[in-house]
């Protein structure tokens, strides 16, 4: 019997808590979305058995959780702790990003800039509500819509908040078709809706290959910080364009990246045990965040009005909120709210040129806040 008791003492059910058993829940919640709503499965569905696995309690003295030194998952989780894995995440990004259409007509550049504003006006919301300059910063960036970005950057800067930021950017990540539509609808008009786009310039092969070294120098000369996330991107994109190193491309933006993505979730979830997670500053950033993501999709749209006003050749503003780096979901619902305007409305290549230039601005922002911070 003392043995049996041992053993009773040692199960997850006596040390289970009301804590664990409500991150559990929000973990099955993940996997639910991700499976019967089809919302950014590839995430949610590591990402929310983490969660569950991650809030089992823990027994004395044996090292399980990522928190645990020498467990298997704290050795996974090294390479989120570190930053290892947003980097290698860029490096397959960049293998299948097409730069055209933002080469193309280089002034939808802006649009990914001004869609940064959400990220240093919610860093002046989280210092008003008393985070820390550090903190502050690894909250903002949420508003970006990059959840490889908001790990680097909350390792470097807020380590303690690492897991509510992560999971606050891909959840927002996630539901990109959710939030989005509804901004996007209320801050334009239907005339605006229905602005077919013109039609881009075919870009050379030279260009393809020259843009990813120029721009890397660029953008590192203006934000060192950003050398690791930026480097990657466009080493990747170099791998594509090259057309010589066809087989690493390939392994960049497959095997790798899938991976990566898997390790990546699936310890940012088990991260969140509910001792450590679920606590008032918690629900805050998470509050912080969806504002964040909100103002940016406005401030894309609005910022397209704008150009508007000076513009012959008007831009549809839709393609504004595609400025947040969410690639390519942003970009899809930019398609999916003019196809409701007219059949023939087309906007997804165009919308791309905000979107991939959404994931440089997230990036550099990302630098500069390490820099400054």
């Amino acid at each position: 019997m003392e043995i049996f008791n041992q053993f009773l003492q040692s199960t997850g059910f006596v040390n289970l808590t009301l804590g664990n058993a409500v991150m559990i829940f929000i973990g099955i919640v993940f996997i639910t979305l991700a499976i019967v709503k089809d919302y950014e499965p590839l995430l949610l569905v590591p990402i929310g058995m983490g969660i569950v696995v991650g809030n089992i309690p823990p027994v004395e003295g044996m090292p399980l959780g990522v928190y645990d030194e020498g467990s298997v998952l704290s050795y996974i989780y090294f390479g989120v702790k570190q930053g290892v894995f947003p980097p290698l995440i860029f490096l397959g990004i960049g293998a299948m990003t097409d730069f055209s259409t933002m080469l193309s007509n280089p002034k939808l550049v802006l649009l990914g800039a001004a869609a940064q504003f959400g990220v240093f006006l919610t860093l002046l919301g989280a210092l008003y509500l008393g985070f820390t300059p550090q903190q502050s910063g690894a909250i903002g960036i949420i508003g970006g819509a990059d959840g490889p970005t908001a790990i680097f950057l909350s390792a470097k800067l807020a380590p303690e908040l690492l897991g509510a930021i992560s999971i606050a950017a891909y959840s927002y990540m996630a539901l990109v078709p959710v939030i989005q539509p509804p901004i996007m609808r209320l801050l334009t008009t239907s005339n605006e809706r229905k602005i077919r786009m013109q039609s881009t310039r075919d870009v050379t092969k030279r260009e393809k290959i020259i843009f990813p070294i120029v721009a890397f120098l660029i953008c590192a000369l203006l934000a060192p910080g950003a050398i690791v996330l930026i480097g990657m991107l466009f080493f990747g994109n170099l791998l594509k364009e090259s057309c010589v190193t066809d087989r690493l491309a390939q392994s960049a933006r497959t095997s790798m990246i899938d991976i990566v993505t898997i390790l990546l979730g699936f310890s940012v979830g088990a991260s969140t045990q509910a001792q450590t997670f679920l606590k008032g500053e918690s629900l805050l950033i998470f509050a912080l965040g969806a504002t964040a993501f909100g103002v940016a999709t406005a401030c894309g749209v609005l910022f397209a009005k704008f150009m508007n006003l000076f513009l012959h050749h008007k831009i549809n503003p839709l393609i504004g909120a595609a400025g947040v780096s969410a690639v390519p979901d942003s970009a899809r619902v930019a398609q999916m709210v003019g196809l409701e305007e007219g059949t023939d409305n087309h906007l997804l290549m165009h919308a791309m040129a905000p979107n991939v230039a959404g994931v440089l601005g997230s990036a550099v922002a990302a630098g500069v806040l390490w820099s400054v911070l």
